[in-house]
């Protein structure tokens, strides 16, 4: 059971990156992980969280990412040029539904558990918030952004590695990359975007702090589990992650 109440939900999955570390003429999402590509792994759990509907956002070998894309309920739109995961979204704004929600997912985080999915839209649904972000706690987060609250646990912001202040560094709540939104707030929010940061780039994490400022509850939800929102950048994170489902499945 989804427990979705008939909500009108679409997923956002961003593919379209180059994945330069991988050190491969591949494009990043492309790259082979236990039968299936880095993406495939993340379309198949999006149809098993009962998500009908899903905008492939591409750009690097658009047409061979686009091509290695199976099922049904797929739309795709090109980012061009690739201006920040921001930029992303606001690509898939015009085939999105102004209504229900929308699930924001990146095309290299393929160990994402179905059921955790769920649990994130349950949680924006039934709290009644305008995003919630999924998270993960770890002594050091290193390269991730920092999950900022207020003493009652709501999300104030979240600050980007590169943007962070040395206390906000010190921060173990890092955001794993996966939102749901109400889809009408995340398209306003995303219009109020700026390049004001250290990459000079559309952060969709600073839609947080858009829809704080505006009085909109932003909520997070976390997984105990690390390895399940790891993101591969590199070969041997794709060799960890070749590691971790043997022994998921095992």
């Amino acid at each position: 059971m989804n427990n979705y109440n008939n909500a009108v939900i679409k997923a956002v999955v961003l593919a379209a990156g180059k994945g330069t570390r991988m050190k491969s003429d591949l494009a990043k999402v492309l790259h082979p992980l236990a039968g299936k590509s880095l993406l495939g792994h993340v379309l198949e759990t999006i149809a098993e969280a009962g998500i009908g509907r899903t905008v492939v956002v591409v750009g690097h070998q658009a047409a061979d990412v686009e091509a290695s894309c199976t099922g049904p309920g797929l739309d795709f739109v090109v980012q061009e040029p690739q201006l920040g995961t921001g930029h992303a979204v606001q690509m898939a704004v015009p085939v999105l539904d102004t209504c229900g929600f929308c699930v924001v997912l990146a095309g290299d985080v393929p160990l994402l558990r179905a059921e955790t999915l769920r649990r994130l839209v349950r949680e924006t649904l039934d709290k009644k918030a305008a995003a919630v972000v999924l998270t993960c706690v770890v002594p050091d987060a290193g390269a991730y952004g920092r999950i900022v609250k207020d003493e009652t646990g709501r999300v104030q912001k979240i600050v980007e590695a590169k943007d962070a202040s040395s206390e906000e560094l010190a921060i173990g709540e890092y955001n794993s990359g996966v939102f749901c939104f109400q889809t009408d707030l995340m398209i306003e929010a995303l219009s109020n975007l700026t390049t004001d940061n250290v990459q000079g780039e559309y952060y969709l994490t600073d839609t947080v702090a858009w829809l704080v400022e505006q009085g909109y509850p932003v909520l997070a939800t976390s997984t105990d589990d690390p390895g399940e929102v790891a993101g591969i950048n590199t070969v041997d994170e794709l060799a960890g992650a070749e590691q971790y489902l043997k022994c998921r499945e095992a």
